[in-house]
């Protein structure tokens, strides 16, 4: 008989390092959930910040907390209500704890049994394997809020038979290498638009694999100018921005487009350099001011702007559209692949701090990932 014991890496106090790893109740499944025993867990910048900002992110969540988005691992439970899974199959999931709706530590990742929502989790197919699948859940997650909420861009949903470029429109996707970019160019295609994406030179190569159609150096200093030549008066459906200079690129480069002139923000403008004093206050000035000159530029130009929470798709049918409709067919007949490749840190809840160190010093077209 299945006997679980269940242990966790919790972070207990504002600003505590290292999370301490200590034994975790094992979930109860309610009707729609399931319980994963989790074989790979993937670090997101957004852990590592809620540990080292305190209450000044996710200040909804009670300590001791059990951070974490991505998991990839073993259903072992089932509620009630779920026919989707049995024990045994392999899935994929983003992990919902650290969101507020939730705000429930078994449905944190760090942890060796974590509780998924059904329609938030996806089976994988045999060719996937765990430490593959872990980079998804929170880019994807990331990509389908901005892409396709009501309050964002309202781009048609994907599919397994759209054919890419076939709505007509240009989407740019800002930050192309990473791991929602990623995520966010193969969806884009699903989605029938003609995606393109900005990234380092040597990642160009990955970039049209995933399918971009144009792919363009970030760093160019005429990458105004280039964007604008490349979409030719074509219809645009709107910009993700993923990385530093984005919004602002397309907030001068929209007005002269016609379509969608909306961009979806998923990332936070940052001081750069990184301050070595006065850091929060620094990061707080940066982001009022950078705030109040979007808000400026987005009224006079009438371009429509807004800021991506990754947990907002639970419940508007945007989530089961992704994981239940989309995601299944389209990782088992490859036309969607795991992306980016991960880098596998090491093994067990003991080692997530470190991961969190090595991901804080930077990676490019990959994740960092733990196996459990």
């Amino acid at each position: 008989m299945f006997e679980p014991s269940n242990s966790a890496a919790f972070l207990v106090a504002a600003n505590q390092r290292p999370l301490a790893v200590k034994p975790a109740l094992y979930p109860t499944a309610r009707p729609y959930d399931v319980i994963v025993r989790n074989k790979a867990v993937a670090i997101n910048p957004v852990e590592r910040a809620k540990q080292e900002m305190g209450d000044m992110m996710f200040p909804w969540l009670k300590y001791p907390i059990i951070l974490g988005n991505d998991v990839a691992g073993e259903v072992v439970e089932v509620g009630s209500c779920v026919d989707r899974f049995k024990p045994g199959d392999r899935v994929v999931g983003h992990a919902m704890g650290m969101s507020k709706e939730s705000n429930n530590p078994a449905e944190g990742a760090f942890q060796n049994f974590t509780v998924l929502f059904e329609h938030m989790t996806s089976p994988i197919p045999d060719s996937v394997t765990f430490e593959q699948a872990a980079v998804m859940p929170l880019a994807v997650s990331t990509a389908a809020c901005g892409f396709y909420q009501d309050d964002q861009l309202k781009l048609e949903l994907p599919t397994t038979d759209t054919t890419p470029g076939s709505r007509g429109e240009i989407l740019i996707v800002w930050g192309g290498a990473t791991s929602v970019g990623c995520n966010a160019i193969q969806l884009g295609v699903a989605s029938g638009y003609t995606v393109f994406t900005t990234c380092s030179p040597r990642n160009s190569d990955l970039m049209y694999k995933l399918g971009a159609s144009e792919v363009f150096d970030y760093n160019d200093p005429n990458i105004k100018h280039t964007l604008l030549k490349a979409i030719n008066d074509r219809p645009i459906a709107g910009g993700l921005s993923l990385g530093r200079g984005g919004a602002e690129t397309m907030m001068d480069v929209f007005p002269k487009c016609k379509g969608n002139k909306f961009i979806a923000c998923g990332n936070y403008p940052e001081p750069h350099p990184a301050p070595k004093n006065m850091v929060m206050l620094r990061i707080i000035c940066k982001f009022l001011s950078w705030q109040i000159s979007m808000w400026w530029k987005g009224m006079t130009r009438g371009i429509g702007w807004k800021f991506i929470f990754a947990d907002t798709l639970t419940n508007n049918g945007v989530g089961k559209a992704v994981y239940t409709d989309y995601l299944p067919k389209a990782l088992a007949d490859k036309s969607y692949v795991p992306a980016p490749e991960p880098i596998v840190f090491g093994h067990g809840l003991d080692v997530i701090q470190e991961a969190f160190d090595y991901q804080a010093r930077g990676v490019s077209a990959k994740k960092v990932v733990v196996t459990l």
